[in-house]
């Protein structure tokens, strides 16, 4: 079962590689499905995803269930949105139309609904005791 959870995993980390360039395949899920598999394949692997230096913070803080940055939040939806209406614009089909505009919304949907993690120092300053010294 481990190694069909690591295999499952690395195929999911490709995937979102190759998402992260062609505007209709996400990265985001696949990269938690490979969290997920690795999870419960191998710690090594799941420790190297959740320190990579590009997308492993970002990994970390949603298992956590400390959200994603405000910022995050809206350059995917911004590029998500862009690529879309670019697809839709070029292409006259109306059921695909209607199936990619459903996809956003979804997509849309699930990401505002996420958590959304303020500043460190904004935390600092509202944590009990914290701010500027007295």
């Amino acid at each position: 079962m481990k190694l069909a959870l690591n295999v499952a995993g690395v195929l999911f980390v490709l995937l979102g590689l190759i998402g992260a360039f062609l505007p209709l395949l996400p990265t985001t899920p696949f990269l938690l499905l490979a969290a997920a598999c690795f999870a419960r394949g191998t710690p090594r692997l799941h420790k190297w995803l959740l320190t990579n230096p590009v997308f492993g913070k970002y990994l970390d803080d949603y298992e956590q269930g400390r959200g994603i940055p405000a910022r995050a939040k809206v350059l995917a939806l911004s590029m998500m949105w862009s690529s879309l209406v670019l697809v839709m614009w070029r292409y006259d089909v109306l059921l695909a139309r209607l199936l990619l505009a459903a996809m956003g919304c979804a997509v849309s949907v699930y990401l505002l609904r996420l958590p959304t993690r303020v500043a460190r120092e904004r935390q600092d300053a509202d944590a009990p005791g914290g701010g500027a010294p007295d």
